[in-house]
């Protein structure tokens, strides 16, 4: 449930800022999203956490994690400016695929034969999206492909810490090495005009969506294994196939919508399969 929540907040994430993208820098919405999402935390958090918001005995590897987000945020957001919602999330829908491939050599997990057959049949749903003559925009796709890479890394390194990581701590670094590193690029950055009172909400609105998805998405990394949770990701492609339609009327083509539903079902196969394996582990413990 949590991660099903998470996943509906990034549908509106990723929707939100297509729509800013269209006027303002990609790094400028990712900053923009990084600072409301530490501000907010520092706000209402700061009071009662105080210096608990930074302690942990793994700072570097918080920020590592951070840094890969931060790839995340600004390469989907490149790939939202110049491809359909759908195609590119889509793409990035190869991150839970690469999970389940890092899950066992990193997180010493065990992974089921009909989770590789899984794995290879989502990759076919990604190559039916990125085929060549699919008329989307190639810097689009590779930043779209390069985001999966980032996000799989991401969410491995989440389930890692998150044993000894308080949710909370892991969230509020990530929002500081986000608002840090963007902080860099934001004197390079040729913005059009002042942002509009409403731009300023929509784009504060990226910082509490953003920020929401990811600590229930911590929070459920907590509770169960990566390579069960990872396939719920999938969750998103009807979110932001209606997204792209009703906001920005595109649909994907048929040969799109048939490699989405075999990601889907690659998905299915692998949450199946893991939900299996579990209860096998549980009755012999």
């Amino acid at each position: 449930m949590l991660f099903a929540v998470a996943v509906i907040l990034f549908a509106g994430l990723d929707a939100t800022a297509k729509y800013l993208s269209m006027v303002w820098p990609v790094a400028f919405l990712a900053w923009g999203r990084y600072l409301a999402h530490l501000l907010l935390m520092t706000i209402f958090l700061g009071p009662t956490w105080r210096a608990r918001l930074l302690l942990s005995r793994r700072p570097v590897t918080h920020i590592v994690r951070g840094s890969m987000l931060v790839a995340v945020t600004v390469l989907m957001m490149a790939a939202f400016k110049r491809m359909p919602l759908a195609e590119a999330t889509s793409i990035v829908f190869a991150s839970p695929l690469l999970v389940v491939l890092g899950a066992r050599p990193i997180l010493k997990e065990q992974i089921g034969a009909l989770q590789w057959i899984a794995v290879l049949m989502g990759f076919i749903g990604v190559l039916m999206i990125t085929r060549p003559g699919n008329n989307l925009d190639p810097i689009g796709t590779a930043c779209a492909l390069t985001a999966a890479i980032a996000y799989a890394i991401y969410q491995l390194m989440t389930r890692m810490m998150s044993a000894t990581e308080h949710p909370v701590t892991m969230l509020y670094y990530t929002a500081l090495t986000g608002t840090v590193i963007l902080s860099f690029a934001l004197p390079t950055l040729d913005l059009p005009r002042s942002p509009h009172w409403s731009e300023v909400l929509a784009i504060t609105a990226l910082g509490c969506l953003g920020g929401g998805g990811h600590f229930l998405l911590t929070r459920a990394f907590r509770e169960a294994p990566a390579s069960l949770l990872a396939p719920l990701v999938y969750t998103q492609l009807p979110w932001a196939t209606l997204a792209g339609w009703l906001v920005f009327g595109n649909l994907p083509g048929l040969l799109a919508t048939g490699g989405m539903a075999v990601i889907c079902a690659a998905g299915l196969l692998i949450a199946f399969e893991g939900n299996r394996t579990a209860r096998i582990e549980k009755r012999t413990v």
